[in-house]
């Protein structure tokens, strides 16, 4: 049997890939009229597990911030968007290299775009670019204008219109805001892509609420837990009260050694990793009427019964 009401919620999660808005309704009613709003303390199937004993978090109380990563999450970048960024910018550079999908899908393990040059660059001593340039500092200041260059070439993509937001996305961080839930974006990519694609996706609106933590604005980027939790002490809440939405497993392993609860929505390159200790796992966000996730639903009650 299931001890504690959390683990039947994470089992069912897992194993069905979704609550459905009617279930988790139902659970919801059923925490009120049984007196789970209320601070109670957590019951255990055996004496041997009676220590410690804790508070059950009140259920109306959050979560405290609702937090996604951008690419992969608010829209499905890397393929199409980052990717070819990247060939562009190399092609201009005049440096011989382009990364097809499957070379560009196992760089993705490595979090950050300087990252990922750095580290392919360097499996190719013998190759251009780095056959000339052999000075580590002289190397770093080519990742950089590299990553400008590439930086600027997916932010004019962006702007074009032709990267939409993944379905629901919108319909979760509107209803975030409705139920004053504080919204922001936790990133390894550069900081100006991020807000372009908050700014020209989701709107001025939005934007002018939603936090952009981004870029090197943590010494150490996924799967390290530093961007979740410098998001968390800037907006002023319980790491332990927040959940997040990823899509990769670096991401994921961010998010869960910061303490918060992940929810996973695949994209295109992350369908076969290993998410076993997401909370949740799902094709998608989905938008209204057919949505897989909310934020009065779903999010609350997985906070709520850790």
């Amino acid at each position: 049997g299931v001890s504690r009401p959390s683990d039947w919620i994470k089992s069912n999660t897992r194993c069905a890939g979704l609550i459905e808005l009617k279930s988790v309704k139902m659970l919801l009613k059923q925490s009120l009229t049984s007196g789970l709003n209320k601070p109670l303390i957590a019951r255990h199937s055996s004496a041997r597990h009676a220590a410690p004993r804790r508070l059950i978090k009140p259920v109306q109380a959050i979560p405290e911030a609702l937090l996604f990563d951008c690419d992969g999450v608010l829209v499905d970048t890397e393929r199409d968007g980052h990717r070819v960024s990247f060939n562009k910018a190399f092609q201009q550079k005049g440096i011989p290299h382009q990364w097809d999908e499957e070379t560009y899908g196992k760089l993705l393990e490595i979090g950050g775009g300087k990252e990922r040059m750095t580290a392919y660059f360097s499996g190719k001593e013998d190759e251009e670019p780095f056959k000339s340039v052999k000075d580590p500092e002289e190397r770093k200041k080519l990742i950089q204008e590299l990553h400008l260059l590439k930086t600027d070439i997916f932010m004019q993509l962006i702007e074009s219109g032709a990267m939409p937001l993944r379905p629901g996305v919108k319909r979760l961080i509107d209803e975030a805001i409705e139920s004053d839930v504080p919204v922001a974006v936790c990133s390894t990519s550069n900081e100006r892509a991020v807000s372009t694609i908050v700014k020209v996706l989701l709107g001025p609106e939005i934007a002018a609420r939603m936090r952009v933590f981004a870029g090197d604005i943590v010494p150490k980027k996924k799967p390290d837990p530093a961007i979740y939790l410098l998001a968390a002490k800037e907006l002023g809440v319980n790491p332990e009260n927040c959940c997040v939405v990823e899509d990769s497993r670096i991401g994921m392993q961010a998010a869960k050694a910061a303490g918060m609860v992940c929810l996973v929505t695949k994209s295109s390159y992350t369908q076969h990793e290993d998410f076993s200790e997401a909370d949740g796992v799902y094709a998608e966000i989905g938008e209204k009427g057919s949505e897989k996730f909310t934020v009065n639903g779903t999010i609350k009650l997985l906070v709520s019964f850790r």
